[in-house]
């Protein structure tokens, strides 16, 4: 499990203007085809592995790991095989 706190985390999301924050997991092999959402995201990587694939480019992020999109990026999500957990900050 990488340095911090979901708690530490968090306050520097608000910190940062992010309004939502929470911890997300999805199953093993989960796949999300390409979709967008309406909020810009800021996410670590804490358990497991996952792929993230955004304008033809496709990211390898494991615990440690983080990531972000602006809203209305178009992206698609592939998890690891023990599936995967990470803290997510949303700014809506």
């Amino acid at each position: 499990m990488p340095a911090g706190s979901f708690a530490e985390f968090k306050a520097q999301a608000l910190a940062e203007g992010f309004d939502e924050v929470l911890e997300r997991s999805w199953p093993a092999d989960a796949i999300f085809e390409t979709h967008t959402h309406p909020f810009a995201v800021r996410a670590r990587v804490v358990r497991g592995e996952m792929w993230l694939s955004v304008d033809g480019q496709t990211e390898h992020l494991q615990a440690g790991d983080e990531f972000a999109l602006a809203p209305g990026v178009p992206h698609a999500e592939r998890y690891g095989h023990a599936g995967a957990t990470y803290w997510v900050a949303r700014r809506n």
